[in-house]
């Protein structure tokens, strides 16, 4: 069946190894952690509602469950108890898995610029919760919400970190969680600038790339020559000069003013790296825009803005699920060279799930190159 052809990327022993290191089938009987994680990425891929849905759903094809690979009776209060008691780690530790796998796949695609160094983008996204249902993730008096801080390969739109916080942590809080890579490059909106956190990227040999925020004291030791017509109006050499942040950040930092002549704006850009030409630093990070299209696609494609539990750990499980699904499907499709979008063979495996059939064959019959683009509001990724 697809949904089983799609689940063997996934190695049964490196999933057992996981379940082991965190007892996740301790004292577990009729309903494993494989059985949890199918009937998730089950639900994920066909766009089931609720619990009841899922039920219902995998109840009306009981025959065939085992060939699905689900071993258990599949019942709502047991799933609910499993997405409540079962460690979330699990399905971290096999997202970092897929992710790991998945970067080794895409590692020599183009993302626009060419550079050898790894350039990451950094962001957050916020999703709504209700307050009296998700008391633990307050957000405002009235709100709550929990933020998806993410950091994005550029090379290939694959998330290798991600964390989820209640909505009232501040996303800059992130960085003193995250183990910067040297030599790669961060991008990050202005959200981010924080001089002291900025450093600590610095001193360990990586390079970051943000903007300034108005009010930030900044001294000129010396501006380099610039060429008006690629946009960069400024190219200087500054150090803070603020009663905190000269302290915060007792180095040198480039400030580059860049004016982007289709859309009339301008940006200033605050960056530790010397070395490369100003419109390069601008066109890095116009790139960041990745990581905000990965964000409105899996919004829009997955099950992570309404939740089957309302536990931290719930919620925590849905998401790395649904990152499971996102990079083993992104996985198929460089493994088999498939030409379909990741939308679209998201769209063919949603109604395909039972089909005997050969997966390549599956989603390469069903794709017509030649056919008119469909005028629609999905964002492409790939």
């Amino acid at each position: 069946m697809i949904f089983a052809q799609l689940m063997d990327w996934i190695h049964p022993q490196t999933f057992r190894r996981i379940v082991l290191r965190h007892q996740g089938d301790y004292k577990t009987y009729r309903f494993s952690c494989s059985d949890q994680f199918l009937c998730l990425a089950f639900a994920q891929l066909t766009y089931r509602e609720s619990l009841r849905d899922i039920e219902v759903c995998l109840r009306s094809r009981s025959s065939q469950l085992y060939h699905l690979g689900i071993r258990g009776a599949v019942s709502r209060s047991t799933l609910a108890h499993a997405n409540e008691q079962r460690p979330w780690q699990m399905y971290a530790d096999l997202a970092e898995h897929l992710i790991a796998k998945a970067r080794r796949l895409y590692a020599g695609d183009s993302f626009g610029v060419e550079l050898d160094q790894t350039v990451y983008a950094l962001d957050a996204t916020t999703i709504d919760l209700c307050l009296s249902v998700f008391p633990w993730a307050r957000f405002r008096s009235t709100k709550a919400a929990i933020k998806i801080n993410t950091l994005l390969d550029l090379r290939g739109a694959i998330p290798t970190t991600i964390h989820v916080t209640p909505g009232e942590v501040h996303e800059v809080n992130w960085l003193d969680l995250l183990i910067f890579e040297p030599g790669a490059i961060y991008i990050m909106d202005r959200g981010y600038l924080d001089f002291a956190r900025l450093y600590r990227i610095a001193k360990v040999g990586a390079f970051f790339i943000t903007r300034t925020k108005k009010g930030v004291k900044l001294a000129r030791l010396y501006s380099r020559p610039v060429d008006f017509a690629s946009g960069v109006r400024c190219d200087q050499t500054v150090r803070p000069t603020g009663v905190d942040t000269r302290g915060d950040y007792p180095a040198k930092l480039r400030r580059i003013k860049f004016y982007d002549a289709p859309n009339n704006r301008t940006f200033v850009f605050l960056t530790n790296h010397f070395e490369l030409p100003a419109a390069t630093i601008a066109a890095l990070y116009a790139r960041r825009w990745q990581i905000e299209l990965f964000f409105r696609w899996i919004k829009q494609n997955l099950r992570i803005k309404t939740f089957y539990g309302t536990s931290d750990n719930a919620v925590k499980t849905q998401i790395w699920i649904a990152l499971c699904v996102y990079v083993l499907v992104a996985i198929v499709k460089k493994e088999l060279h498939l030409e379909p979008s990741l939308y679209e063979i998201l769209q063919i495996l949603s109604v395909t799930p039972f089909e005997q059939i050969p997966l390549q064959e599956l989603l390469t019959k069903t794709y017509d190159p030649t056919r008119n683009p469909c005028d629609c509001n999905q964002l492409p990724l790939w």
